[in-house]
């Protein structure tokens, strides 16, 4: 970006991407964060590195963002995972009854890009989600000592295909394939449990293609990649890791290449051309 704000919102969900985001901001030379988060689903860690934290109801659509409003900041980043289940579990006020009424179809997609739009509404900016991390985004090439074998790039090349090519479906960013075989694809349940249903289904050498799907809104729902998801790799038994540079955000990059060397996995950065 090209003026870095003096303040910023981080709408915090899981896991280490809010803690990343708000370290790189304030390196960057954003001065005052305010943490917004919702009991249960965001990380605590992340509340000694911002100014204020403030927190609302998941569910809540109206109180979410009049939280927002009262920050008197305006600009804003979503960051960190809100576990899938808890979209088919919440109480939804009726704002948020209004809302999900109004979409045709019901996905990560559509439901994030209309809350979104309720932000961009109350005259808050949402910037992308790869803002301030740029160090963090990996270049095209190898990072692993190993290199793919002949079978495993063939098989990236596979799933690359696939991810763009069932884009529309709102299926993705991540897809398993061993000699050739699509042994599962993400839906709904993220990352890390289809990995697991690769280990499962697939046993040991397929290989995980994770990219954005094409038209992919960077403002939310960037693809992420950290510790964890290495942990869930290694348990299933994962032979190589492909990942698209400079549009995917590789938390604590030097411990997961670490990993992989460990694991023997071949880790990749590549360029769709997208």
């Amino acid at each position: 970006m090209n003026e870095i704000p003096e303040e910023l919102i981080i709408i915090a969900g899981r896991y280490a991407y809010p803690l990343m985001l708000a370290k790189a901001a304030r390196d960057a030379g954003v001065k005052r964060i305010v943490m917004v988060g919702f009991k249960g689903e965001s990380n605590r860690k992340l509340i000694p590195l911002v100014d204020e934290v403030r927190w609302t109801h998941l569910g809540g659509m109206r109180g979410f963002l009049d939280t927002l409003k009262s920050t008197g900041i305006r600009q804003c980043m979503l960051a960190g995972q809100i576990a899938p289940r808890n979209l088919f579990t919440l109480r939804y006020d009726k704002l948020a009854r209004e809302m999900m009424a109004e979409l045709e179809q019901k996905n990560a997609h559509t439901i994030f890009g209309a809350v979104v739009t309720a932000i961009e509404g109350e005259g808050i900016e949402v910037l992308p989600g790869n803002t301030f991390m740029e160090c963090y985004t990996p270049e095209v090439g190898q990072l692993s000592k190993r290199a793919p074998t002949e079978r495993e790039q063939a098989d990236i090349e596979m799933g690359l295909k696939l991810v763009k090519g069932t884009s529309a479906f709102e299926i993705g960013q991540t897809v398993a394939i061993k000699n050739g075989m699509i042994i599962a694809v993400e839906a709904f349940e993220g990352t890390n449990q289809c990995i697991k249903r690769t280990g499962k289904v697939g046993g040991a050498g397929a290989v995980i293609v994770k990219v954005p799907k094409a038209g992919h809104d960077m403002r939310f729902d960037i693809p992420v990649v950290g510790v964890k998801t290495f942990q869930v790799m290694k348990k299933a038994g994962v032979s190589c890791l492909a990942v698209e540079a400079g549009k995917t955000i590789l938390l604590e990059q030097e411990k997961l290449i670490e990993r992989a060397d460990k694991n023997d996995m071949a880790f990749v950065a590549v360029s769709t051309g997208s």
